[in-house]
């Protein structure tokens, strides 16, 4: 065995790696864009898996010659007892290991390790650094396991010496470009289980549905159930999120309704695919009274979370209450994958007008097993539809007309393309729309304070909505 290999067998497993990790582990953490635990303490940590994508050696590392980069891959599951919804997550972490740090990385340091298998050395974020991210890249390339990792692709051909670069967008997980063809996803938070960016988008390749990019790569972490760990794409180059298009509509007062129209028949294509591609089971009335009783029980925490909602509950609740009682007299509703987290910036607009919905992971703070589970295709109309009253309400003076107006167009270009108008469920609608309003509340709570104002108004106007 080489001295390189063995190396890589005693730093993955050794037992001194991660406490000695834990210090710095416990400052940087939390102060990361994607970790979902923020303001609740981090009590211990523990290791999942440990892996050298690129070896590091400490023995050599102090010398010049030995300064280039190790690339380690660790799974950790972070302990917060206090968040009973998930208080043992499971994340994702790709580190660059160097003795001493090149000024231009600077700013992805993490931290001086003081003792263990890595003393000494200086650890950072490894997607900074062009060279490790290089190396994800040709492993895509070439598919095969190491250790618990496994890469794979599709049949087409990825070609070599991309120059790859951080994007640098608010997002919940990580991304790099390379070359501007590709984009590789790197899941954060992860779960047992394929997750649906890469499940649903190769669901609808197979189905020739253009709306969504093809994934032409991936990697995953082996055990008893696959973790879906990141996914390569390609790079829509020059198109342009729908958020954006619509806030520069509103900032010019340009009419967005032709483009909420063209976004309604391309949500309602995929959906179209997603039905013919996987199951379509029936929510009767169990399932639909487990429908409302989860949306109640979101609502009750998040009131609990977030004080400002408690005067609104009992409105919002005659929603859940509306929709459960359909459900007791026998109405039943037909379910089928969905996006799950549709809005205006998770939509692409080409230079000639096409639309492309991305990003299928769902709503990253409910767990993968609910993302999965077939439901209502009005789950994404909602969604759509609060995301134009968020654009409208990030604009002064806010314009409730344009939204009112988009948000008609959208349903009137999905109902030509379905067949089938949202509206004509107005209980469901409703019902999922103060679902999402309430989520809103909550993650902007804990992650843009400044935002809260955006959903408490739809709130204000759901709570008062009458049956």
């Amino acid at each position: 065995m080489s001295k390189a290999a063995s190396t890589r067998v005693a730093l993955a497993n050794s037992t001194a790696l991660l406490p000695s990790l834990a210090p710095l582990l416990h400052e940087w953490l939390p102060r990361q864009r994607w970790f979902a635990g923020k303001g609740q303490p981090v009590t211990a940590f523990s290791l999942v898996s440990a892996t050298e994508i690129l070896p590091v050696d400490p023995e050599s590392a102090g010398s010049s010659a030995g300064n280039g980069p190790g690339l380690l891959h660790l799974l950790v599951r972070v302990h917060q007892p206090s968040m009973p919804a998930s208080p043992d997550d499971c994340y994702q972490m790709l580190l660059g290991v160097r003795a001493t740090l090149p000024p231009w990385l600077a700013p992805a340091l993490i931290g001086h390790v003081k003792g263990g298998p890595l003393a000494g050395l200086a650890v950072y974020e490894g997607l900074h650094d062009p060279r490790l991210a290089e190396l994800l890249l040709e492993r895509l390339r070439t598919p095969g396991t190491l250790g618990p990792l496994r890469f794979d692709r599709g049949a087409a051909p990825i070609p070599a010496g991309l120059t790859p670069r951080v994007l640098d967008t608010e997002q919940s997980n990580s991304s790099l470009v390379y070359g501007n063809a590709y984009i590789l996803k790197i899941f954060r938070r992860v779960f047992p289980g394929i997750n649906p960016d890469l499940e649903l988008p190769r669901a609808l390749s197979r189905e020739g549905c253009g709306r969504v990019p093809e994934p032409v790569a991936w990697f995953e972490a082996t055990a008893s159930e696959p973790l879906t760990l990141g996914v390569l794409q390609p790079f829509l180059r020059g198109a342009e999120d729908g958020w954006q298009l619509a806030l520069r509509a509103l900032a010019t007062g340009h009419d967005f309704t032709r483009e909420a129209r063209a976004l309604g028949r391309a949500t309602a294509e995929v959906h179209t695919a997603l039905a013919t591609a996987l199951p379509t089971p029936v929510l009767r009335r169990s399932q639909t009274e487990h429908l409302a009783t989860g949306m109640m029980e979101r609502l009750e925490a998040a009131a609990h979370a977030v004080p400002a909602l408690v005067p609104y509950v009992p409105g919002l609740r005659t929603a859940f209450d509306a929709v459960a009682a359909l459900g007791h007299r026998g109405r039943s509703w037909a379910a089928q994958r969905v996006h799950g987290d549709l809005h205006l910036g998770q939509t692409l607009r080409a230079a000639d007008g096409f639309w492309s919905l991305i990003d299928f992971e769902g709503e990253p703070a409910r767990p993968l097993l609910e993302r999965r589970r077939p439901q209502p295709p009005v789950r994404d109309i909602a969604g759509m539809l609060r995301s134009f009253d968020y654009a409208a309400r990030s604009h002064r003076p806010w314009n409730a007309e344009w939204a009112a107006h988009c948000r008609t167009a959208y349903c009137d270009g999905y109902a030509e393309a379905a067949g089938v108008d949202p509206r004509s469920e107005p209980e469901l609608l409703r019902a999922h729309e103060t679902d999402k309003a309430v989520y809103e509340v909550v993650y902007e709570a804990r992650h843009r304070p400044d935002w809260l104002p955006v959903p408490m108004a739809a709130i204000q106007r759901l709570a008062a909505a009458v049956d």
